[in-house]
């Protein structure tokens, strides 16, 4: 709670409400104190998309296994949380990017509770809130928790097809059905098979591009989404390393 009051603190920044039509080039009329607010902003904005993928990974897990209903009616209340911050000037940013946060967390919900022992219907699942996003965008409305969303689907697109590409779908299968006793024996097995050479050549072009998705749309624009976005792509490399570490210890 203290690092989201810490996060969230943006009451009297300029850009408070965020417009995704503002032109960068408007940067240059801002006074010098306000555009250090503003890039201070920025790295809020992707300290924030990271913590809403990564600490769900802890949180929503263990929440899913054992009471799914729960964790699917909790992404009304980020719905509701994340519109009542927009309707206030001072909040609209945060309350943005956590409308694009149910959406992550309604995907979630579904596959973990339900259908986490199929890989092949993971990506499709965790596309269910595109039609929205799509709409949301065409509409110029919710580009901040938009491309959270986005960024976090395309990391999460990337990581499966490391999983497919190295043939560990087998090893996610087991992990699903086997008894928690076991469940070590099954990670030393999937460590082993990532420890071969191509499995590591791969994992090294899978943080490349990682790293390139996240550092490229920062070059291209100076603009907020886009530091969610990259926010949102960076932690997919984060939680990966964590799993990889996870397993390591088993």
């Amino acid at each position: 709670m203290l690092c989201l009051h810490w996060l969230t603190s943006a009451s009297n920044h300029p850009l408070s409400s965020y417009s995704p039509t503002t032109t960068p080039k408007s940067e240059y009329l801002l006074p010098l104190t306000q555009l250090r607010r503003l890039g201070f902003l920025r790295w809020r904005l992707m300290a924030m998309a990271i913590t809403l993928v990564v600490v769900p990974v802890f949180f929503q897990a263990p929440l899913v296994r054992s009471l799914p209903w729960l964790s699917l009616s909790l992404t009304g209340a980020w719905l509701m949380a994340g519109l009542s911050l927009m309707a206030r000037p001072a909040t609209y940013l945060w309350g943005d990017l956590l409308v694009g946060f149910s959406w992550t967390w309604l995907a979630g919900s579904i596959y973990w509770g339900w259908f986490r022992w199929e890989p092949l219907v993971h990506l499709p699942i965790e596309a269910i809130g595109l039609p929205v996003v799509g709409i949301c965008l065409a509409l110029g409305w919710g580009s901040i928790g938009s491309y959270f969303y986005l960024g976090s689907l395309l990391g999460t697109a990337i990581t499966d097809l490391y999983l497919y590409w190295n043939d560990l779908i087998p090893y996610w299968r087991q992990l699903m059905a086997v008894d928690q006793s076991f469940v070590p024996a099954v990670l030393q097995e999937a460590v082993a098979h990532l420890c071969t050479g191509p499995a590591l050549l791969s994992a090294i072009e899978l943080i490349f591009c990682l790293l390139l998705l996240t550092v490229g749309p920062l070059l291209y624009s100076r603009r907020l989404h886009w530091w969610t976005f990259s926010g949102a792509v960076l932690s997919t490399l984060l939680v990966d390393g964590l799993f990889f570490l996870t397993a390591l210890a088993a």
